[in-house]
């Protein structure tokens, strides 16, 4: 499929996501997969510095997308850049014995509250705690 193929408006699919999910999983070298012929096997064997690293090239990466867009590009372009982006923060986040669930429970949880207010309230939690330690 080309880039100037994807559909821009496509729904955001809970089962794509858990499919994926369930994938990764499948691929950790404790499930069994293996270094040499998976990718996400690979970069799970070697750690966090290895996917983390990946993962703030793809955001880069997303960010000089986004600007190509400005300048004329073909947005498919972006669409493609953060599914890589993604896919390597549902590596991370399997890693850490988290799903894409939890990323939607929070997306869902902050549903309808301004973000300026949900900073504020991020800087006063903060605060409590700063005060409340030693």
């Amino acid at each position: 499929m080309s880039l100037n193929s994807l559909p821009l408006s496509a729904p955001l699919s809970q089962d794509t996501l858990a499919r994926l999910a369930a994938i990764i999983e499948s691929r950790k070298p404790s499930q069994g997969g293996d270094p040499q012929t998976s990718y996400v096997s690979r970069l799970l064997h070697k750690g966090p510095d290895a996917f983390l690293k990946k993962i703030g090239e793809e955001a880069t990466e997303v960010v000089m997308a986004a600007k190509d867009v400005d300048h004329g590009a073909d947005p498919a372009s972006l669409v493609y850049e953060v599914a890589d982006l993604w896919f390597h923060s549902m590596i991370a986040l399997a890693h850490y014995g988290l799903t894409p669930g939890d990323v939607l429970a929070e997306l869902e949880r902050r549903e309808g509250t301004s973000g300026i207010e949900e900073k504020a309230l991020r800087k006063a939690d903060a605060r409590a705690v700063q005060e409340a330690s030693p």
